[in-house]
């Protein structure tokens, strides 16, 4: 009886064989897997190794500081700018309803 189910089953999925060469594969697979792993372990410990040292705190602080004063500065830079733009644009367009009325064409200014 024993014979006939393993027969059955090994006819109807995979042979004892094969299985045992996927296994074998498996563990293949498995032992390069942990290799590459020990490898990449390897390249993180000297990238830690090799992490450039930080700056004390004070010095951090002042950095930060400066970078924040410039950041600020070109805002209002930017702002102002900006501001200059928009002014402009409604001057362009108070030209534009100037002209589409016929006020400049007369000399006449609004």
């Amino acid at each position: 009886m024993r014979k006939a189910v393993r027969t059955w089953f090994d006819s109807r999925y995979i042979s004892v064989a094969d299985h045992r060469q996927d296994i074998r594969d498996a563990l293949w697979e498995v032992q390069t897997l942990r290799r590459e792993v020990v490898a990449l372990q390897g390249e993180v410990a000297g990238l830690r190794a090799a992490k450039a040292p930080v700056p004390p705190a004070a010095a951090r602080a002042g950095a930060d500081k400066a970078r924040l004063d410039e950041a600020h500065r070109l805002a209002t830079e930017a702002a102002q700018s900006l501001d200059r733009v928009l002014q402009n644009e409604v001057l362009v367009w108070q030209a534009i309803d100037d002209l589409r009325s016929g006020n400049l064409a007369e000399g006449r200014r609004a």
